[in-house]
């Protein structure tokens, strides 16, 4: 790991470092959240939010003192286990130094109280986290956006459970990335209160706040809803008219659905790209045509909540293990649906690939290169490389596995080199070499 300002055995910053290879500004050392308790009020007019958030950790060593990311807010009170710390805040980073040192192995809880106007993390990915919309807000948070609305330790194999309330006027439909547990009317204003009981890391939570009808997006075993503009329902329900299918699909390649509840939620707004969270997506009016143009889009969100959710990336690094296997997932659609089948696709983006510089290692394609396309069309093809050379039965049982093995864990490159061995009659050393490791494009799988 890249050494980062964190946590100290002993007081003097740096003695213990610890984060994410590719963002060592953001994370955080010395201890493991296991749970946040964020109470939220947001106005929507002023965008200003008041926030309280109890944070439970436990130590993974001394601490005589702590930090937290957070960002742009006016922090009002932190206290440790219940008596006030001293704290020191930069618009990144809080840090706390408990009224007692904290022992190895302690669990404790700290209370931090902040106010003001939340804004967006920026930075080469533009603006990440609290976003306001038209009318309403979006929070899209990946890689580091997440400082932008609570106090946490915001690095990807950071994962803890949540409770999240939100209160704010009732005109407004809140959707949270949790299973929804109470929702309370008062004076002008309601309280949406969730609990999102896996373990979830800080970037993969969100809040979406707007004007929303929300209605069953397909009947089954999993909960599926979507949350839309009044104005989109017809061109909405067809363009996920075949959500249910997909959901079977994939269930049958990778295996159950890892959570409880699905939510889409359509934007009355234009995006960019679409954005998964855990157990939601989060599409722009644009995305809507009432053509299904970007079906594939919502069957490459909806494979995040295999990959790149419930299976998170330990570092930023892995992140085609995200991407490759999304992307993946549909020219697997295509292939069942009808349309052109994998074999096809791959051929299309391998012509693709190798009209452009070999300048990316899709294992380690840098900080700058991480959303690269190419690291989503290769590792697409890396994933049917593995396919071809080991055949479509142990294929499709190595991916049931790596599910069912790392279920709301985090996962390497390294890890699922050795998975996909184990599944394999000979070694694949020299595939992985050929398409993760070095920039050269190899031959087309067949």
């Amino acid at each position: 790991m890249t050494p980062k300002e964190s946590v100290s055995r002993d007081a003097t910053p740096g003695a213990d470092r610890s984060g994410d290879s590719y963002l060592p500004e953001h994370g955080n050392g010395g201890y493991r959240v296991l749970h946040y308790d964020l109470d939220l009020d947001y106005r929507v007019v002023s965008n200003r939010l008041a926030g309280r958030a109890d944070i439970t950790a436990v130590a993974g060593q001394p601490l005589s003192r702590f930090t937290l990311d957070l960002g742009q807010f006016r922090v009002q009170d932190v206290r440790v286990d219940g008596r006030p710390a001293k704290y020191s805040h930069r618009p990144d980073k809080l840090q706390i130094k408990p009224e007692r040192p904290i022992g190895v192995g302690d669990t404790f809880r700290v209370a931090i109280r902040y106010a003001g106007k939340p804004v967006p993390i920026s930075g080469r990915w533009g603006n990440l986290g609290w976003e306001e919309l038209t009318d309403g807000v979006l929070v899209a948070s990946q890689p580091n956006g997440s400082p932008s609305w609570f106090p946490c330790d915001d690095q990807p194999s950071a994962k803890a459970t949540f409770r999240v309330a939100v209160t704010t006027s009732s005109p407004y439909t809140v959707l949270v990335t949790g299973d929804p547990v109470l929702r309370r009317r008062g004076a002008g204003s309601t309280t949406w209160v969730y609990e999102r009981r896996e373990p979830t890391s800080p970037y993969l939570m969100s809040v979406q706040v707007g004007r929303y009808e929300l209605v069953d997006l397909a009947v089954g075993p999993v909960v599926q809803r979507i949350a839309l503009p009044p104005a989109l329902r017809g061109d909405v329900a067809h363009d996920f008219g075949r959500h249910g299918e997909i959901m079977s699909a994939l269930q049958r390649l990778f295996g159950p659905y890892p959570f409880r509840e699905y939510v889409v939620v359509v934007a009355d707004d234009d995006l960019d790209d679409p954005v998964e969270a855990q157990g939601m997506a989060v599409f722009g009016r644009n995305h809507v045509d009432g053509r299904r143009t970007h079906e594939r889009l919502v069957v490459h969100e909806l494979a995040h909540q295999w990959f790149g959710n419930s299976l998170t990336v330990a570092d930023w690094r892995h992140i085609w293990l995200n991407e490759g296997f999304g992307t993946y997932a549909e020219w697997l659609w295509s292939g069942i649906c009808g349309d052109l089948p994998a074999d096809a696709l791959a051929a299309h983006w391998y012509s693709w690939i190798a009209a452009r510089p070999r300048d990316v290692i899709v294992a380690n394609p840098g900080v700058d290169r991480m959303f690269d396309p190419l690291v989503y069309k290769r590792g697409a093809l890396t994933v049917h490389a593995v396919r071809k050379r080991i055949g479509d039965e142990a294929f499709f049982a190595l991916l049931r596995a790596w599910v069912a093995e790392h279920r709301h864990a985090t996962v390497t490159t390294e890890q699922f080199r050795s998975h996909a061995q184990r599944f394999a009659r000979e070694p694949l050393d020299d595939l992985f070499a050929a398409w993760l490791d070095n920039p050269a494009l190899p031959p087309l799988p067949r």
